[in-house]
């Protein structure tokens, strides 16, 4: 059974850029028609999806955050990395990451999801 683990810093400047660790273990990150997302719930809102890498190490992003929002991988350690450039108060939120049959995905249903981390933007 796969499982996936965020890893990263809870407390972020304004304007920094934050990063994130999505650690794999159960299952291969390159095993064909997979999707490995990256979705965020800031307080009182609905699940966001950001962005995808897929198995064959293709990126997918969410057009609102295309230009701040990188997505990438680490075969050899079975893990998928976020970068969130020059953020501020409004990207405090919990972040997750997930493995799904499909590019976009906004609930657990039908994939794997990870506990989710919090990250706070604050100075």
């Amino acid at each position: 059974q796969v499982q996936l683990q965020e890893s990263g810093p809870g407390l972020v400047k304004p304007s920094q850029t934050l990063s994130l660790t999505c650690t794999v273990s159960g299952g291969s990150i390159t095993t064909n028609y997979y999707y490995w997302s990256w979705i965020r719930q800031p307080p009182g809102k609905g699940l966001e999806w950001m962005g995808a890498i897929a198995y064959s190490g293709s990126t997918y992003y969410s057009p609102s955050l295309k230009s701040r929002t990188s997505i990438s991988r680490d075969t050899s350690k079975n893990q998928f990395t976020l970068q969130l450039s020059s953020v501020t108060p409004e990207d405090t939120a919990v972040y997750y990451c997930a493995r799904d049959h499909r590019v976009v995905t906004t609930t657990p249903k039908t994939g794997s999801w990870g506990q989710g981390t919090q990250v706070t933007v604050s100075s």
